[in-house]
């Protein structure tokens, strides 16, 4: 399995597959069919053997930030289809611990602990330490809201769930932990960022190259957590 970022440019690259819009199928539906068909990071996945194209997100944040480190213990929130914790399960070793959440069942992934879980449970943390015995070294996001077409709309939606995911990573973090969600660019964050800043030495907001251009999506970033308020 490798970690190399897919190649652009070339003939290849030059070559779009066009998807003709079917009987039953919505032209929003051909339109992400065709995306996902003349995305390099999806061929990527496939051939290298990634869950889904959003490991190499990760991937590039853990080269540039070094955030996964041997027999640390992480919690991959919303974790489906599992390509986060299958690369995090990779660099923290067999001495680490990779517990991924989600509502929804995830087929099995050696050395990753899954469970349906629903992360606003007031028990949530408590049981997720028991699993991990002990705090996590690392809370990771790649959660999105159910979008409605509207900006503002899904704008706030995402923040919502970054902000519910900061406050569950605040109970579950030893200090010096990392936080790392995905939002949308809007300028409507600034609670977010506030919330961040208190609780982390560092805050940063990250675009992967494998975001798409055309997306309003970036990730916040935050090291050094400064240990729980009490």
């Amino acid at each position: 399995m490798t970690n190399k970022k897919p190649a652009s440019g070339g003939r290849e690259g030059s070559l779009k597959v066009r998807v003709k819009t079917a009987k039953k199928r919505t032209t929003s539906s051909t339109l992400w069919l065709q995306r996902q068909l003349n995305d390099p990071y999806v061929a990527a996945a496939k051939k290298d053997g990634w869950r889904s194209r959003a490991a190499y997100k990760l991937i590039e944040m853990d080269e540039r930030y070094h955030l996964l480190k041997p027999g640390q213990r992480i919690v991959d929130l919303g974790a489906a289809p599992g390509g986060w914790a299958q690369y995090a399960v990779k660099k923290v070793g067999t001495n680490g611990r990779v517990i991924g959440i989600d509502l929804l069942d995830i087929d099995p992934i050696p050395g990753v602990e899954f469970t349906v879980m629903d992360f606003l449970e007031d028990d949530a943390p408590e049981r997720l330490k028991e699993m991990m015995g002990g705090d996590a070294d690392g809370v990771m996001s790649d959660m999105a809201a159910n979008t409605t077409g509207h900006k503002k709309t899904d704008h706030l939606r995402i923040v919502g769930l970054a902000e519910l995911a900061i406050h569950f990573a605040t109970e579950v973090l030893a200090p010096g932990g990392f936080f790392v969600a995905k939002v949308l660019q809007g300028g409507t964050e600034g609670e977010l960022l506030a919330l961040l800043k208190r609780d982390f030495k560092v805050v940063r907001h990250v675009k992967p190259a494998a975001s798409r251009a055309d997306s309003a999506e970036l990730y916040v970033l935050a090291t050094g957590f400064r240990g729980r308020q009490d």
